[in-house]
């Protein structure tokens, strides 16, 4: 238990000196930032986790992706489905604060994401998430 909340604070300060892109993205919820880093399209919902996982697992459900494998750490769970044309997407739902979670979509295969897929499943997320 120590060593987590060590490795947490080295973690926050590592994040305030270096302008973390999850921290950035963070002070930006709700206005519609995402950050793209190797084919993950990154956006903070100003929402808890547990509605923010609602409203993913139900987006999938609306959309009939089945999902393949899901895990958790108590701060992150991670989705493995796939679209109807078999593309696979990952979702990774992580909570930043109580009122504040952040959504990565990856859509497709390395070497071939495909960035308007994923800006597409924000954009339900979105509609659904935020008032």
């Amino acid at each position: 238990m120590k060593n987590n909340l060590w490795a947490g604070m080295a973690l926050i300060c590592w994040g305030l000196v270096s302008g973390c892109a999850a921290l950035v993205v963070a002070t930006g919820a709700g206005t519609g930032a995402y950050t793209y880093v190797n084919g993950e399209l990154k956006r903070s919902y100003p929402a808890p986790y547990t509605r923010t996982m609602e409203v993913c697992t139900q987006i999938l459900n609306d959309l009939n992706m089945p999902i393949k494998e899901q895990t958790s750490d108590g701060v992150r769970t991670t989705i493995a489905t796939e679209r109807k044309d078999g593309t696979p997407m990952t979702l990774q739902v992580t909570i930043v604060g109580l009122e504040v979670t952040e959504v990565s979509v990856r859509t497709g295969v390395v070497d071939y994401r495909n960035r308007d897929l994923s800006q597409q499943f924000h954009e339900f997320i979105s509609r659904r998430l935020v008032p």
